[in-house]
């Protein structure tokens, strides 16, 4: 019911920055939490960031600093702000919703968009 759809990724220089976009449409109950998934090749899936619908934030320890998860109610859009990319974040990024409260189990989460890809060089 949850459509998602990221752009922003690409290709940077290690210590550079990135933001990426996730456009959801489909029907959104009043609680909900959104997020980015995280997989690189040969790794398992990880949560990088997740927001509440109250605003309410939570990051995998690596990312914490770097990464600013925030969203944009009126255009249900998902952001993610990336600065000192690191090479080891190189990976395919999936923006990510479910009803109800927040989880950092994979599975748990209802609607993902297609990823887009985030390669960091060094």
């Amino acid at each position: 019911q949850v459509q998602l759809v990221e752009s922003g990724g690409g290709s940077v220089q290690a210590g550079g920055s990135l933001r990426l976009s996730c456009a959801a449409s489909g029907y959104m109950s009043m609680t909900y939490c959104m997020g980015w998934f995280r997989q690189a090749p040969g790794k398992e899936r990880e949560g990088v960031a997740h927001i509440y619908y109250d605003g309410s934030t939570w990051y995998t320890d690596s990312v914490k600093g770097r990464f600013t998860i925030s969203k944009d109610n009126a255009k249900k859009s998902l952001y993610l702000e990336m600065n000192s990319l690191k090479p080891e974040d190189t990976a395919t990024y999936y923006c990510v919703f479910k009803y109800w409260g927040c989880s950092r189990v994979a599975a748990d989460f209802t609607a993902w968009g297609q990823g887009t890809q985030v390669t960091v060089s060094s």
